[in-house]
């Protein structure tokens, strides 16, 4: 495949390129076996770095043993956010081809399955300075195309969408597959396991599980569904054509955060709230400017702003309670166009006081 041959792989020319690939999925749906068999495969016929981070191995079992029953979501996502400070670390120092240091508030245990995890891989040698918990890269690390391969349930959005920040962080190439199976056989599999999840978490997982959806969300674009347990060599080829795609079109980091911003925008032009209160600020600058054409003496113009951005607070705090109202004496329905009405007949009451000119 041309893409293929322009990826990156341990002989081929230019920068060498490093993506993030989420593995998603019901407890049980054949995640863990996938991941491994992929890996195998990148290293093998593309000649690529690729390091699986499975969240059950490296979640501490004296964790697990200590609180001597099974974790509580909150438990579990303070875990997942430590794993992902333990992924920047290494990314960090991957991106800038130096020393990896450990975080400073790190669960121990977990820390130390996380390095045999990357050292098991050949990613991480042996630590450059043990009293400084830090770790050399190897050279199949550090000169090779890398991919980071997380084998989780991920059945969030939200979960995942902390790994795309993190890919964005660092311009990272970013993927997402989903592996689709039935939850009978994912029960039974789940049976014959020696830790096996309970049953009733498997079905409510299965009810609250958000599968990727590209259509609705732009960052999960480069995302595939697999059915498991039959992993055809046609799903093989779609999987290998996701990674070389989201390794030739990496997240861009914009560095003003430009996306965040676009986001919060749009959140804020949503609200009637602050639709209303940029256009009394508005009405009440231009009034202003009116008045001191009008020659209004400055005293007169200091009380004309303080009343009228009084109303101003007083109509917002209508907007805000949709009860006893002052001012917009009507039903929550009313519209923007509504507000600026009343506000106006407000306004030129207070206007008639300082100058003579009807607006």
């Amino acid at each position: 495949m041309k893409a293929g041959e322009e990826a990156g792989g341990a002989d081929s020319e230019g920068p060498r390129k490093l993506g993030l690939c989420v593995l998603c999925g019901l407890p049980a749906a054949g995640k863990s076996t996938f991941a491994r068999a992929l890996g195998h495969q990148l290293r093998q016929q593309r000649g690529w770095a690729v390091g699986v981070v499975a969240y059950d191995d490296v979640m501490p079992d004296a964790f697990l043993e200590q609180v001597s029953a099974a974790p509580s979501p909150s438990q579990w996502k303070l875990l997942r956010q430590e794993l992902l400070k333990y992924l920047d670390c290494f990314l960090m120092a991957v991106v800038n081809e130096c020393q990896m240091s450990a975080p400073p508030d790190r669960t121990e245990a977990m820390w130390e399955d996380f390095i045999t995890c990357l050292k098991d891989q050949d990613l991480v040698s042996s630590a450059a300075l043990e009293a400084q918990s830090c770790y050399l890269l190897t050279k199949t690390a550090v000169s090779r195309s890398l991919f980071l391969v997380l084998d989780d349930n991920f059945y969030y959005q939200s979960m995942r969408y902390e790994v795309y920040q993190l890919a964005r962080k660092y311009s990272l190439g970013f993927c997402q597959l989903f592996l689709d199976c039935p939850i009978e056989t994912c029960l039974q599999r789940n049976g014959q396991r020696p830790r096996a999840v309970p049953a009733e978490t498997i079905h409510l997982m299965r009810r609250k599980i958000e599968k990727p959806n590209p259509e609705k969300n732009a960052w999960e674009h480069n995302s595939l569904t697999i059915q498991s347990p039959a992993c055809s060599s046609e799903a093989s080829l779609e999987v290998t054509d996701l990674l070389l795609t989201a390794l030739e079109n990496p997240v861009k980091n914009v560095e003003d955060n430009w996306e965040q911003k676009e986001t919060d925008r749009i959140i804020c032009s949503a609200s009637t709230l602050h639709q209303a209160d940029q256009m009394l600020r508005r009405i009440i600058s231009q009034t202003m400017k009116e008045a001191k054409g009008e020659q209004v003496p400055p005293y007169n113009l200091k009380l004309l702003a303080e009343e009228l951005n009084k109303l101003r607070a007083e109509f917002l705090e209508d907007l805000r309670q949709g009860s006893n109202k002052k001012y917009l004496c009507f039903q929550q329905t009313t519209g923007i166009s509504d507000v600026i009405s009343f506000f106006h007949y407000e306004k030129d009451n207070i206007v008639q006081k300082y100058f003579s000119t009807q607006h």
